[in-house]
């Protein structure tokens, strides 16, 4: 976008990328010519700055720091979208439902679609418990490797979407940065998507969830039962 301050160029431009400070890049265009005539620093600097010494049209303090910035924020978003996923490089097929989650991670990081994991089994105390996982909120706040490399079970917990302890009969819900928890109604639990607003319904006698979500049963003896629901959601253009 064009502005006061000129075109923003390519953020890779050598112009900004070159130089940690905008006295850098002035330094830069000062020669042992100007030094020697000038013999001050600064006031070569501020000559430079005003377009007398260098060559072409300097870039001005503020463009200079806004390419600066916006170099950096470029750099960032390459770096985020090279990571490697936690699930990359793992043989999983033999682990249908870590097979499931890695064949889900990418797109549930990038946001282009949010899954919502069922889970019914045991605790550690032989307690059955069963809860909703909002998959992308915990894979931005967990460590998903120790799953993939079957160091550590994924497990519901009370701080997830919703929890169930079948014995002590603790019940819990929780809303996340994707959905909003409907608990309260005559259709049961419900999910609220955040983005588009589309309803997803979990009952399984519903032959349909909701709209652009699919519903995918996992057939695993590591828990009792498993459900994953995929919500696609459509970017308004």
């Amino acid at each position: 976008m064009a502005n006061e301050l000129g075109d923003i160029p390519n953020p890779g431009d050598s112009t900004v990328t070159e130089f940690a400070t905008y006295e850098e890049y002035l330094d830069s265009q000062i020669t042992p010519l100007d030094m020697y005539y000038l013999e001050d620093k600064e006031l070569a600097r501020q000559l430079v700055e005003l377009g007398y010494r260098g060559s072409g049209e300097p870039l001005k303090r503020e463009e200079f720091e806004s390419r600066k910035k916006a170099a950096e924020n470029f750099r960032l978003s390459k770096r985020l979208q090279t990571k490697v996923l936690s699930s990359q490089g793992k043989d999983l097929s033999k682990f249908p439902f870590l097979q499931a989650l890695a064949e889900r991670e990418e797109a549930n990081r990038s946001g282009k679609l949010t899954s919502i994991i069922f889970i019914r089994t045991n605790n550690a105390k032989g307690q059955e418990i069963s809860g909703y996982i909002d998959y992308a909120h915990r894979l931005k706040t967990e460590n998903f490797e120790p799953y993939f490399n079957r160091q550590k079970i994924l497990m519901p917990r009370p701080s997830d979407m919703s929890f169930y302890n079948w014995e002590t009969q603790t019940c819990t819900s929780n809303a996340t940065p994707n959905f909003q928890v409907l608990a309260d109604n005559e259709n049961g639990l419900l999910f609220k998507n955040k983005r588009d607003r589309k309803i997803i319904n979990v009952d399984p006698k519903e032959a349909k969830p909701g709209d652009n979500t699919t519903r995918v049963s996992i057939s695993t003896s590591e828990y009792v039962q498993v459900v994953i629901y995929d919500h696609l959601t459509r970017r308004k253009t």
